[in-house]
């Protein structure tokens, strides 16, 4: 259940805080005070696209608040496992999602960064919401099926006949790849062998150019550095007066010194140290400058190994390392190629295997659609009865597939459904989207959620969602009006008996039935516009604001009774 939300310059909220109960909230207001801004920042904190120009003007970011909570098994329980965050056990979760005015957006749940699509995961288990957006989905046979198999309640087995798909075209995929023409099977094989036959004689090892360039440096140096480690060499040993010469002078004279004074016997042994250190460097300078000498080509053996490195790389790589990729990966290619044959018919094993099983699990979830489909006919034109469409007819309609071969359907499975309704007597059944009406529409969308919440509820622990998530209904009264509305606002009430359920309105007949009666007011402070929103907790404040919704600005004592009447009524 929604508990709270708190919205900071967001559009023309400032800082709004609003809290929200178990049974029917329902938000109203005059035309444009913020009532679906409310709406809207709930799907922003809920994964929902987030844009620049939603953050209030001088403002540099915004941010949404929601808190949800449950009293037990919280349905965000195995989501926060699953996603290595902490809070399983609580019976409260938050999230908070901030939207920077350089486009830059930070989600966080229980005050852990966590991505979108993390979230949407468990927005479609704690919320469902029904707007305009959504009856134009509607139309789409994608979301029609989608909702055929939430109300079949086979998340599993719609999970299974994908997984099989996904199988069956990767095999699919493989086996086209393996059917090319001989010819061309010889060409790659060619060319591959070609390039194979280049890198191992290439004979590459990781980090050789590096090496190798460092190598070319100090030879392109090697007079200089000769010079360089001979005068070292001669100053330190070989010169008149060499470092080595000095140290054996100052040795000797300490060593008469300590006839006379013996303290000074640790500083001969020290003298003794540095002169070995001395000849030791001596003479790897010397050896070092004859190692340069010994192979006077060896410079042009370097830039030689250091252009074919560089055509290697041009060819294969950016690095050696990428190249020694390819060629493990073009020798798994021949390999492969080489074996075609074989692999063809192994492949062609698996395939049917592959396919029959996706048959087998699509055909079972297909059989599960055709009987929820009844069910889901007989329980909407009740509902639909109940809303004033008593002559609507309504239907799933199965589509014939075009192709009943082994390859045939999808990742959703074999079928191709429509819904069809013929909202007056003696009209043929017709696709949803060229019949329905605007108030139609809202009143079969209405219709859906109701006997899919109701569905669910029956379902229980059987189905991997909720059994009470949150219901939010915006604008759900276009379109309609008078008697229907009321019906509207029964179905809503019942609806909300078992789940919470937020709802916009402009219309009293729904209005009355609210459990929680929130009033959205725009209005300007300081030469900026603002939106606050006001419980209305008593009677008197809500005949008022449905007797503002029935007549408008001029509220006569008349329709404020007549608002009493209603709300009366409603609450019997």
């Amino acid at each position: 259940m929604l508990h709270e939300i708190h919205i900071q310059n967001y559009a023309v909220i400032d800082d709004l805080t609003v809290e929200f109960h178990p049974g029917l909230n329902l938000l109203s207001g005059e035309t444009g005070s913020g009532k679906s801004i409310v709406v809207d920042a709930l799907g922003l904190v809920l994964g929902g696209r987030a844009a620049t120009d939603l953050i209030r003007s001088g403002c540099d970011r915004a941010t949404v608040t929601a808190v949800f909570r449950s009293p037990a098994q919280p349905a965000w329980k195995r989501w926060l496992e699953e996603y290595g965050l902490d809070g399983s056990d609580e019976a409260e979760i938050i999230f908070r999602r901030t939207v920077h005015s350089n486009g830059r957006s930070r989600l966080l749940a229980n005050d852990q960064p966590v991505t979108l699509a993390a979230v949407r995961v468990l927005a479609d288990l704690l919320v469902e919401v029904h707007g305009q957006n959504e009856q134009i989905s509607l139309f789409a046979p994608e979301s029609q099926l989608q909702l055929l198999d939430r109300f079949t309640g086979g998340d599993e087995l719609r999970g299974q006949v994908a997984e099989l798909y996904a199988r069956r075209r990767q095999l699919e995929q493989e086996v086209e790849s393996l059917s090319q023409n001989e010819q061309a099977r010889l060409r790659t094989m060619d060319l591959l062998s070609f390039q194979l036959r280049e890198l191992e004689q290439a004979e590459l090892e990781p980090g050789e150019d590096a090496r190798l360039d460092e190598e070319k440096h100090l030879l392109a140096h090697r007079e200089k550095i000769q010079a360089a480690a001979s005068t070292a060499y001669g100053a330190l040993y070989e010169d008149e007066n060499s470092a080595c010469e000095r140290v054996s002078i100052a040795a000797r004279a300490l060593d008469e010194l300590r006839v006379y004074d013996a303290s000074l016997e640790a500083h001969l042994a020290s003298l003794g140290e540095a002169k070995a250190r001395i000849e030791d460097l001596a003479l790897t300078l010397r050896d070092y400058a004859k190692d340069l000498d010994a192979s006077p080509h060896r410079l042009e053996e370097v830039e030689d190994r250091l252009a074919l490195l560089g055509r290697i790389k041009r060819k294969y790589g950016k690095t050696l390392e990428e190249a020694l990729a390819y060629r493990e990966q073009i020798r798994q290619q021949l390999s492969g190629l080489e074996q075609s044959d074989e692999r063809r018919e192994g492949l062609a094993r698996e395939l049917k295997q592959a396919a029959g099983e996706y048959r087998k699990a699509a055909e079972q979830l297909s059989q599960r659609r055709r009987e929820a489909a009844e069910r889901l006919e007989k329980l909407l034109r009740e509902e639909l009865s109940d809303l004033s469409m008593e002559k609507t007819r309504f239907a799933v309609h199965f589509e014939a597939a075009a192709d009943a071969g082994p390859g045939a359907g999808g990742p959703h499975g074999m079928d191709s459904i429509e819904f069809r309704i013929s909202p007056n007597p003696g009209e043929d059944l017709r696709p949803l989207g060229r019949i329905a009406s605007g108030g139609e529409l809202s009143r079969i969308m209405l219709a859906l959620k109701t006997v899919l919440g109701t569905e669910r509820l029956n379902a229980g622990a059987t189905v991997k969602r909720p059994v009470n998530p949150t219901f939010i209904f915006d604008e759900v009264d276009t379109g309609i009006g008078g008697r229907v509305a009321e019906r509207v606002g029964q179905r809503l009430k019942r609806l909300a008996q078992a789940s919470q359920v937020i709802c916009v309105t402009h219309l009293a007949q729904i209005a009355c039935f609210a459990d929680h009666h929130y009033y959205v007011e725009k209005f300007e402070r300081n030469g900026r516009s603002h939106t606050r929103v006001e419980y209305l907790a008593g009677a008197k404040e809500r005949a008022g604001e449905l007797a503002r919704m029935l007549s408008g600005a001029h509220v006569t004592d008349a329709v404020l009774k007549h608002a009493a009447t209603m709300l009366k009524q409603a609450s019997a």
